[in-house]
């Protein structure tokens, strides 16, 4: 069940808990991907938080909300690029993705395959996706405080499995969300420290939130022609050994 896009909303941008989230899921984000210029960059469920960075150089920037969840105007001050849509159906056109970036929507869907379906239809071959769910193993998933107290939390083995067989090819991996899940003022100051300690400590055992990076293969068919190549040769010759030619037998 996807949580409501005004809860979202409220607590990415009016709580100092959920733009400390914000800001480490991002930059995380962008050290993955620090360039977009001229590539179409989308979102789905509620990843516009992590998408602004690339407004600035990216061909296209689309923000696709769920109609489960609402839908907001982003970015605000500038021309909406926002969008309702079903969340296995989306308006875009298939192969059209460079970068996908979902959070908020693998967890809290009612049909995940379908889900990884259309996301594996809209990337291009090559293209990346990153997705962002809730830790099993780290604190945030069991709070309901924030937006990743909600849906099936993962842990890495069940998010790589998943998606490999959704026929994505995992590259990277990264735990972030060190911090506790807390409004308090001292936890929200040490906030950085946290983070720096954790990352050195674990991989992905105790971070809030898990970001897999994942890739879309497309291989080429092997063969020594087209379909309509074969039928033609087939045609001549019928797929056996050639015959050669009686000759006439002559009366004496």
């Amino acid at each position: 069940m996807h949580l409501d896009v005004v809860e979202l909303r409220n607590f990415y941008y009016r709580t100092g808990l959920g733009r400390a989230a914000q800001r480490v899921i991002r930059d995380q984000v962008v050290a993955y991907w620090p360039n977009a210029s001229r590539q179409t960059v989308a979102g789905f469920g509620f990843s516009v938080p992590l998408l602004r960075p690339y407004l600035a150089d990216a061909r296209r920037v689309v923000a696709l909300m769920p109609d489960q969840q609402g839908v907001m105007h982003w970015p605000a001050g500038m021309e909406n690029t926002s969008t309702l849509c079903h969340e296995t159906a989306w308006p875009l056109q298939t192969g059209f993705v460079d970068k996908l970036v979902v959070m908020h929507g693998l967890e809290t869907s009612d049909n995940q395959s379908a889900l990884l379906e259309e996301c594996w239809r809209v990337l291009g071959p090559g293209g990346k996706a990153l997705f962002i769910v809730p830790n099993r193993g780290g604190v945030w998933s069991r709070s309901d405080g924030t937006p990743f107290g909600y849906g099936r939390p993962y842990s890495l083995g069940q998010l790589e499995a998943q998606l490999k067989l959704a026929n994505f090819v995992p590259e990277r991996h990264k735990a972030v969300l060190f911090q506790p899940p807390s409004h308090k003022r001292f936890w929200l100051r040490s906030g950085p420290m946290l983070e720096r300690i954790g990352r050195q400590v674990t991989d992905h055992l105790a971070g809030g939130v898990l970001m897999l990076e994942v890739s879309k293969q497309v291989y080429a068919q092997t063969g020594t022609g087209s379909p309509q190549a074969l039928s033609r040769a087939k045609g001549v010759l019928g797929g056996l050994r050639p015959v050669p030619e009686a000759k006439p037998v002559l009366n004496p």
